[in-house]
């Protein structure tokens, strides 16, 4: 029975051993091939094919199509290239030039009958700027002088053909010291025409009469005529032939300048032409 007891035990102490040494020895050798195989499967696959496809595709469409439509936009380089197109206005230069042979009086208008303006003197120079119809005076501006006025065309001595320069028609200084003339008529008696108006009073300083400008009949041609009668009537020759018709306005003049015209009702010429499907 003892030795039963004891064959026990000592089975019991041996299998004790041999559990403590095969719990150590299992223990030991199992640690570092577990680890790595846990720990790589589960961080590649998830984590990197997760963010590639999310963020890449929509940054780069995105910015492409603006900037291709806004670069054709600003295309005015067109329109820039015709300005050149207008310096080729050198049709001005051909300048026409007069120097003065004797005193002349330049004046507001080209004739005699209009108010003085300027005093030129022999060797006086003028820049040429107009004509009148028949070239008989010259719209011009004296070096000497502000402004501009009308000089006859013989007392100077021009650099060129005044017909070179346009026929040109120029304002005449206003004034309202006094009013136009009233009751202005007209008669006619073959080629001539009587203008009749009421007289203006003016004081003897002011007092320069009345200018008529006309276009009258002059062998077959409408041409241009001013007079400065100082008392009514006036009279004026008309001739038949002219296929526009002759007109007439009149001014009161006085010292400072001209007061609004006044139409004259012109009496049409007896022997006149009938104009091409008149009645």
């Amino acid at each position: 029975m003892l030795r039963g007891v004891l064959i026990a035990v000592v089975v019991g102490v041996v299998c004790l051993a041999a559990g403590f040494g095969l719990g150590l020895a299992w223990s030991a050798l199992p640690t570092p091939t577990l680890t790595p195989t846990i720990t790589s499967t589960p961080t590649l696959s998830p984590s990197a094919t997760l963010t590639q496809t999310t963020t890449a595709s929509p940054t780069v469409t995105f910015t492409a199509t603006p900037a291709a439509t806004e670069t054709p936009t600003p295309d005015y380089s067109p329109t820039i290239s015709p300005v050149p197109s207008k310096t080729p206005s050198p049709t001005a230069t051909p300048e026409l030039r007069g120097r003065v042979r004797e005193q002349a009086n330049c004046r507001y208008g080209p004739g005699a009958a209009y108010l003085y303006e300027w005093g030129l003197y022999p060797a006086n120079r003028v820049t040429v700027l107009g004509r009148s119809q028949d070239g008989s005076w010259v719209y011009v501006d004296p070096w000497t002088y502000v402004d501009y006025c009308w000089v006859k065309t013989e007392l100077l001595d021009l650099t060129g053909d005044v017909f070179t320069v346009p026929e040109v028609w120029t304002l005449l200084p206003y004034t309202e010291f006094y009013h136009p003339p009233e009751n202005v008529s007209a008669t006619r008696v073959g080629d001539e025409v009587t203008v009749w108006w009421e007289d203006v009073w003016m004081s003897l300083d002011d007092d320069r009469g009345f200018l008529i400008e006309a276009w009258v009949c002059r062998d077959g041609q409408l041409v241009f005529t001013a007079i400065n009668p100082w008392d009514p009537p006036a009279v004026l020759i008309d001739e038949a032939g002219c296929m526009q018709p002759s007109s007439g306005r009149i001014y009161t003049a006085e010292k400072h300048g001209y007061t609004e015209w006044i139409l004259i009702r012109w009496p049409p010429h007896p022997d006149a032409a009938v104009t091409p499907g008149a009645g």
